[in-house]
């Protein structure tokens, strides 16, 4: 079955190659209907074979042997595209008879046909020229009305969404540039506060200093002043001899008795 699917594509391929080298020089297109859609429903038919097989990477490979690296690397990509259009319409079936439709020329042509899917329907347009084994090809599924229209709406919410996303943020952004002056008068005001407070213990550390130094200045007088009365008291010439330890208030009773 291998050999067999091979040998069918390399046929439907050299068909295609050789169908555009024909007549170059002729404006009008030599292939007919009928030829290119059994072209393409053998294509197709061989592609979904590899792709539902799981082996797209043996029949690169072998078709890179036959035909070049170029060749190899255009059937790749041709297995990659169906396979992920077949994610959409499923396998493929078969081509709608009448469909086909052949433009172009002898040296580049395109072969549109609307195939059946176990899914959905699709349309398929095949791109042959003269210089390719393998021909280009683009696959768009056929949705109804209804999935249209759903994918539209869902589209239009996406949209929406993400410019009222946008906006959303944008409006954030504007409203944090009016809390920036708060946080910087709040931290400012917290500055003020702390060297406020740090000026207020310096005054009241000077004035304590003061007083202090007042009242030192006050009790070395009052010293002076008692030493010498007691000196004096005492028939003293001098208060060398006197010391004064502390000084007590007296009871004013006592003041007043004397």
């Amino acid at each position: 079955m291998k050999k067999f699917l091979l040998t069918l594509a390399l046929t439907v391929m050299c068909a295609f190659g050789l169908t555009a080298c024909g007549n170059v020089e002729e404006e009008t297109l030599s292939i007919t209907v009928e030829d290119a859609e059994a072209a393409a429903e053998s294509t197709l038919t061989f592609l979904n074979e590899v792709v539902i097989s799981g082996q797209t990477e043996a029949y690169v490979q072998q078709f890179a042997s036959a035909y070049g690296s170029e060749a190899g690397k255009a059937f790749e990509s041709a297995c990659e595209i169906f396979a992920s259009a077949s994610d959409e319409f499923g396998f493929y079936k078969s081509v709608v008879a009448g469909s086909t439709v052949v433009t172009g020329t002898d040296e580049d042509y395109t072969i549109s046909v609307e195939i059946v899917g176990s899914n959905r329907n699709a349309q398929v347009e095949l791109y042959c020229d003269a210089d390719s084994i393998v021909p280009d090809m683009m696959i768009s599924p056929n949705y109804t009305l209804g999935e249209k229209m759903s994918k539209a709406a869902l589209n239009t919410l996406m949209g929406m969404g993400t410019v009222f996303a946008v906006l959303i943020l944008i409006m954030w952004i504007i409203s944090a540039f009016g809390i920036i002056p708060k946080i910087e008068k709040s931290i400012a005001d917290k500055k003020a506060k702390k060297t406020s407070s740090n000026t207020s213990a310096a005054v009241d550390n000077t004035i304590a200093q003061i007083i202090e130094n007042e009242e030192l200045s006050d009790d070395t007088e009052l010293v002076a002043v008692i030493a010498a009365a007691i000196a004096a008291s005492e028939g003293a010439a001098s208060t060398d001899g006197v010391v004064i330890r502390s000084i007590r208030r007296a009871s004013t009773n006592k003041w007043q008795r004397a």
